[in-house]
């Protein structure tokens, strides 16, 4: 017998304003709570002392997540120079300090046009990448240090916002893998004087920007469960930069049941991703097999609900 899951069917996404001091899952599990949800995921880390953007996927919404994952993402970040720490933010041991010049807005720049464009980067050892099953973060509170690869990112844009005699201001806009920490700590070594970040917020991921976030406060305000539900955005925003291809009623029952569809006229490429709709509802994405072949690739559990209800 198959064991019932708690909580309630609830499907869509929140973009959570995560607050300082909380790590993302705790974030996560709290939002779960206040929603009675029976699933729910984000789409990638922010360390305990980042705020701001944090997509939660509810029910349905969870098996497009990846979308995500693989997003570009801007942040904002202080950086304070002179000072370095064990975990490249004002949360770790300070393991070496160095005087720090007088740098002009000029400087600034000059080193800041280095590291724009695709750069190498050597992971952290306070992260949670792995290390023969183990993560990287938990052999660091051992005082174990393990080497690391260096990986390709990018960085689109580094814009300089403000800048004094102890630090700056950064606004980021980089690749999925980016650690802005390591970033941080490389541009104070090229300055001369090391660097650590004070300050981390997530202000866009993807096509979401924090303009609609919703903090954890604000959501436990909210008088009941529907009042909640309704701050949720549809499932299918996660993959709205996808093709769109409706189906009629015979079409999708055969997608629902597994099957592919011939789908005349359609000017997508073998192995594209297509987004799915019968009249407004989104059943899903295929994937276009053959030349006017679409196949299911991932479909809503909800969508053959829908569709039972109206055949």
């Amino acid at each position: 017998m198959a064991r019932r899951r708690r909580g309630l069917p609830v499907n869509g996404v929140l973009l959570l304003d995560k607050p300082q001091g909380a790590s993302s899952n705790h974030a996560l599990q709290r939002a779960r709570r206040l929603f009675q949800a029976q699933k729910a995921g984000h789409t990638g880390t922010l360390d305990p002392m980042a705020t701001g953007l944090l997509p939660v996927c509810f029910g349905e919404a969870t098996k497009f997540s990846s979308f995500l994952l693989e997003a570009d993402k801007v942040y904002r970040t202080r950086v304070q120079l002179g000072v370095v720490t064990d975990t490249g933010d004002a949360e770790g041991e300070v393991v070496e300090r160095q005087a720090v010049p007088a740098l002009s807005e000029a400087d600034i720049e000059a080193v800041l046009a280095r590291f724009r464009g695709e750069i190498e980067q050597v992971p952290p050892m306070y992260s949670a990448l792995k290390h023969q099953g183990r993560k990287l973060y938990e052999l660091a509170r051992e005082g174990k240090t393990v080497e690391r690869a260096a990986r390709r990112v990018t960085v689109y844009d580094a814009r300089l916002l403000a800048h004094d005699a102890e630090g700056f201001e950064l606004e980021v806009r980089v690749s999925k893998g980016t650690y802005i920490r390591t970033l941080a700590e490389d541009i104070g070594r090229a300055l001369g004087c090391g660097a650590h970040i004070t300050a981390l917020r997530r202000l866009k991921t993807g096509p979401f920007s924090g303009e609609a976030m919703l903090d954890l406060a604000t959501l436990e305000a909210l008088e009941d469960q529907a009042a909640r539900e309704a701050q949720l955005m549809p499932v299918d925003v996660l993959v709205a930069h996808l093709p769109a291809l409706g189906v009629d009623a015979e079409q999708a029952g055969r997608l629902l049941h597994g099957q592919p569809i011939l789908a005349e006229r359609i000017e997508l490429s073998v192995g594209s991703l297509a987004r799915l709709y019968r009249d407004e509802t989104f059943l899903g994405l295929g994937t276009v097999k053959t030349t006017g072949e679409i196949a299911p690739r991932r479909l809503l559990n909800t969508a053959a609900d829908e569709h039972a209800s109206r055949a």
